[in-house]
């Protein structure tokens, strides 16, 4: 929070957890590590939810 660089080895569940942040902080969503054929499925599953919920 100060600025100051952390140096840290992660693995399992807290790795992806650190990536996980890590990618918020540099504006990546998870959707961007989709290929683009789950993408295309995950957007469409969005699309009806919404559609659904109006």
């Amino acid at each position: 929070f100060n600025g100051e660089e952390i140096e840290e080895e992660a693995e399992g569940l807290y790795a992806v957890c650190i990536q996980h942040e890590m990618d918020h902080l540099n504006g990546v969503l998870f959707i961007d590590h989709l290929t683009r054929l789950r993408r295309e499925r995950a957007v469409a599953k969005v699309k009806k939810a919404a559609r659904m919920a109006a």
